[in-house]
């Protein structure tokens, strides 16, 4: 069972985020499924916590709109970037409200939550409870002005919004008063003994150093009873009669997603989810960035332990990549956004996709698995133009040129009797490399292990340059035999060629494909099995004819792509803070219209007479509607919303004169008008009182 952290739908996502989790993980999961292990690997959008509805008045628009605008252009980067998940979910799925809210029960009825009433700032003119990051004010470490109540962003230090000099409401511009509250925690200090035995002794030697040492301070500090509800109208709501306001903190339901997710792809692939939670034979891997270790290692350890289900085996952290000599920002405008490199090097150009593997490339070859690294512009460029061109592409390409010229396209007889020390050490230098690099990969080491697949082809240059099978063949006409040392040479340069296919594909995927093409081979032969096998290419065998790998990078891409960074972090940034401006602002008006365009449509009072969830569809519902005249089907994106029972008998407000548009393979005859609240809720568009079916609406 493997995880990536979920990503906040709140925006665009870096190429920090994708270094720090889900390019290692995905590396990590294509190496076990080439050994054909049983694996599922799931990610998806985190949609809770303050974050959104703050993204929303910063956009001036809703928490809703927020996350469906963001989740699924994040869920097409990965993809673009060949990060391939099993799923990639969403938590504002019903049945991910529904997992986390089981989850929140079975503790809270075992007697494993405490329930506390205490005293949190209140914006009295909104008549809300502040989250921390609704509140700011003036830091009183560094003097900052506009600190959170979680952290200060210019000094980044950790902070409680009792510790904040002036706070404000950032909803109102209010000074905050304090309020008693009641909640729901998780008493972590009554399992400091249990962590102590589990992480640091049990897993003292196998995790890395990073997690380990986080948890030990944690430990050592002494562990707190934790929040796992909030005061907010935005997430899942706390499924007891006494919470009304109340919500699951995010932190606690965002993890409980990755068992959501591996429901939601059972449903899909008609699997059993249960024995990758709860069988104590699954290996369960968390890949994070470190400011999630806490979580991940602590905090939902315990949630699993006492829930009954199995614990992470690993929980592999990765430190921070810096842009450029700076701390990566979006907010500051300091990043490289996985969607703005997608558009300017993979979009750009026909073929692209080898830039989705120079990117997976550079980011494993830099990646901060021990401390902080770096990301700089001549750096990626250096390393595709010295490494992936020059030494791995230069190797495959010298053999392919070769092969054609030499041994008419096609793969050479092995002349074992003339086997020579170079030609065994190649051999060897083959075999020991695919165990080397196995046993790297096993320890979550994916720089060193990709050194070790790029180190192989630069073994296959230098045999090449020893052997010089061009300078041997104008010896041809005079000695024939020669043709056996040619033979042998590129044999031997096919062979690598094919084991460099199988090592580089956890990697560079891509590469991994058109290497595949090149060869005439199917993707069977990635199998892991294979690496190390001298024999992979029938003798005899017809290849395709050489094909590029990669290309350089001009000094003049990378001049625009510094250029394009400097004008982006001097771009002034906007905050709207105050929801009283918001509120009084239309959100995303239309065009003006004028009435003949209005004329042309037709609405009409119907009444719901049935409802059904589309089969895998999370949003949709298929509705039966009476429009008085006749019954039409009408496909709603509503199903987060009303759960069908809900609904039969309501009248509705029918666009009863729209095209046709299958949905689903369900033809749509319609649209049910509705509106959308501040808070993201759909309301019905119905007349008041009883109404014939058919009526016009004018």
């Amino acid at each position: 069972m493997i995880t990536a952290a979920l990503p906040y739908a709140n925006g665009l996502k870096h190429i920090g985020h994708l270094a720090g989790a889900y390019l290692p993980a995905d590396i990590y999961v294509r190496y076990l499924k080439s050994q054909k292990r049983d694996v599922v690997f799931v990610c998806g959008s985190d949609e809770h916590g303050t974050a959104i509805p703050i993204q929303a008045m910063k956009e001036g628009t809703t928490a809703q709109a927020i996350i469906d605008k963001y989740h699924p252009i994040i869920e097409q980067n990965f993809k673009d970037l060949s990060i391939e998940f099993d799923i990639y979910h969403r938590t504002s799925a019903p049945i991910h409200h529904e997992t986390a809210q089981e989850f929140f029960t079975a503790l809270n009825n075992d007697g494993e939550l405490e329930v506390k009433e205490s005293e949190q700032y209140y914006d009295e003119e909104t008549k809300t409870f502040l989250a921390d990051r609704f509140i700011k004010g003036t830091c009183p470490n560094c003097g900052f002005d506009s600190a959170y109540g979680d952290q200060c962003e210019k000094c980044g230090k950790s902070l409680s919004p009792d510790e904040l000099i002036n706070p404000v409401s950032t909803l109102s511009g209010q000074k905050p008063v304090k309020k008693a509250t009641k909640h729901w925690y998780l008493p972590l200090n009554k399992h400091e003994e249990w962590l102590r035995e589990w992480i640091l002794k049990e897993h003292k030697d196998d995790w890395r150093a990073n997690v380990v040492g986080q948890c030990k301070s944690w430990i050592d500090g002494g562990l707190q009873p934790r929040a796992v509800t909030r005061d907010l109208d935005w997430g899942i709501k706390v499924p007891v009669a006494d919470a009304e306001g109340k919500v699951l903190y995010v932190w606690f339901d965002a993890p409980i997603g990755y068992v959501s997710a591996t429901k939601q792809w059972a449903i899909d692939n008609d699997k059993d989810w249960k024995p990758y939670w709860y069988d104590k034979d699954t290996s369960l891997v968390h890949f994070i960035g470190k400011d999630n270790i806490v979580f991940h290692a602590i905090i939902f350890p315990i949630m699993l332990k006492l829930h009954g289900n199995i614990v992470p085996s690993n929980v592999p952290s990765n430190e921070f990549m810096n842009l450029e000599g700076d701390k990566m920002s979006t907010s500051r405008g300091w990043s490289i956004e996985m969607d703005d490199y997608i558009n300017d090097w993979i979009k750009k150009e026909n073929g692209g996709v080898q830039f989705a593997d120079a990117l997976r490339y550079y980011l494993t070859q830099i990646a901060p698995e021990t401390k902080d690294s770096e990301f700089t512009w001549k750096g990626f460029q250096d390393a595709v133009n010295s490494e992936l061109v020059s030494i791995f592409g230069n190797f495959v390409n010298r053999t392919w040129v070769l092969m054609h010229k030499l041994t008419n396209g096609k793969v050479s007889k092995l002349h074992d009797e003339l086997l020579d020390e170079a030609d065994k050490k190649l051999i060897d230098d083959i075999q020991k490399s695919k165990v080397k690099i196995e046993d790297l990969l096993e320890g979550y080491n994916f720089r060193e292990a990709l050194f070790e697949v790029i180190d192989l082809s630069r073994k296959g240059n230098k045999y090449m340059q020893e052997k010089q099978p061009w300078i041997v063949a104008k010896q041809l006409t005079e000695n024939p035999e020669t043709q056996k040392q040619i033979d042998n040479c590129l044999h031997l340069c096919l062979q690598l060629t094919a084991n460099l296919a199988i090592l580089i594909n956890p990697f560079l995927p891509n590469t991994a494909k058109k290497m595949l093409y090149m060869m005439k081979v199917v993707d069977k032969m990635l199998d892991w099995e294979n690496a190390g096998k001298i024999k992979l290419l029938s003798v005899g065998y017809s290849l395709r004819e050489p094909q590029l790998l990669f290309r350089k990078v001009e000094d003049a891409e990378i001049a625009e792509q510094l250029e394009k960074l400097k004008v982006k972090s001097q771009k002034p940034k906007v905050e709207t803070t105050n929801t009283a401006t918001v509120a009084n602002q239309p959100a995303n008006l239309k065009s003006e219209i004028v009435y003949d365009d209005f004329a042309k449509m037709d609405f009409r009072v119907g009444t719901i007479t049935s409802a059904e969830k589309v089969e895998k569809a999370d949003k949709l519902l298929k509705l039966q509607v009476d429009l008085g005249f006749e019954h039409r089907t009408i496909v709603s994106g509503i199903a987060m919303h009303f759960k069908p029972e809900e609904i039969v008998g309501k009248q509705v407000t029918v666009v009863a004169n729209l095209a046709p548009r299958k949905m689903r393979g369900i033809e749509s005859q319609g649209m049910i008008l509705m509106a959308e609240d501040k808070s993201g809720k759909l309301h019905f568009i119905n007349p008041e009182g009883k109404i014939d079916e058919g009526s016009a609406v004018s």
